[in-house]
């Protein structure tokens, strides 16, 4: 295994909102290659819990972009988006951006899972089965010289979504990915706290 492409896909896929190229085609054949790859991610109990709505209808998108939408600029109030700006102004642009866009990425992904034992508790282990899942799709995307978004504002109107989609009750919506073609040259790691500075060995604020 070539570890030096490994890291660099696991340090390089980035959240993609502005340099999604909105007027490329993503061919369905790719996408779905990417979601064969992705249900190898590990599930809650190894039950295969997962599903997939991949949104190409320009009717649909334009529906989904307009919850997405909604959904923002409700939580990212004129304040809020003040506060944001002053301490990442990068982060509140970009996310701004796609807000006023969603419904033009050609495509749109709604991970999604089976989720009848929510109701006694079982939230983190069902959706053990469809994060990792959507996250190595994410990987997958990468890899091929495509870009997404982590994005779940939309469940605010999880309801609307559903009826849109033709979600039936049962199936958790987990997230809004959007799908495209990046524009630009490669990606960078980006400038995080360094893990070593929050971990913890046997213990709360135990250092080696």
């Amino acid at each position: 295994m070539d570890l030096a492409t490994v890291d660099k896909l696991l340090t390089t896929t980035r959240t993609v909102r502005k340099r999604l190229d909105l007027m490329r085609p993503v061919e369905p054949e790719i996408v779905q290659e990417c979601l064969e790859i992705a249900i190898q991610a590990p599930t809650g109990g190894n039950i295969p819990r997962y599903h997939f709505v991949v949104v190409t209808d320009a009717g649909k998108r334009a529906e989904l972009g307009a919850i997405y939408k909604r959904s923002f600029f409700e939580v990212y109030s004129p304040e809020r988006q003040e506060e944001t700006r002053q301490s990442d102004p990068r982060l509140i642009d970009s996310a701004n951006y796609l807000a006023e866009r969603m419904h033009e990425v050609p495509v749109l992904v709604v991970p999604c899972v089976e989720a009848p034992a929510m109701a006694q508790g079982a939230g983190p282990g069902v959706y053990g089965s469809i994060l990792p899942a959507a996250w190595s799709f994410m990987l997958a995307l990468r890899a091929r010289g495509l870009g997404s978004a982590w994005t779940t504002l939309h469940i605010r109107y999880e309801q609307e979504a559903a009826a849109i989609l033709g979600i039936p009750d049962g199936i958790a919506q987990a997230a809004l990915l959007p799908v495209a073609y990046y524009t630009g040259d490669d990606f960078k790691p980006a400038k995080r706290v360094p893990a070593r500075e929050r971990t913890y060995w046997d213990g709360w604020g135990q250092t080696r």
